[in-house]
């Protein structure tokens, strides 16, 4: 089974994504704009999920500790 929660943390599958995005877009003829665009928003988007859930990982380290 997939383990989501570290599928969406990981840099490289956002690179995967942006990668696939862009090869997308090339396909379908979009600007050079349009492609920067995407691939910012896909890694700000990666970036903010990755935050997410290392800071989930820490406070729940931090709620054992205090047990």
């Amino acid at each position: 089974m997939i383990n989501w929660k570290q599928k969406l943390s990981s840099r490289k599958f956002w690179a995967l994504v942006a990668g696939l995005a862009t090869s997308i877009m090339v396909l379908y003829g979009a600007g050079e704009d349009s492609i920067v665009k995407v691939c910012g928003v896909i890694g700000a988007v990666g970036s903010v999920v990755a935050y997410m859930f290392a800071e989930a990982h820490v406070d729940a380290s931090r709620v054992e500790e205090e047990k």
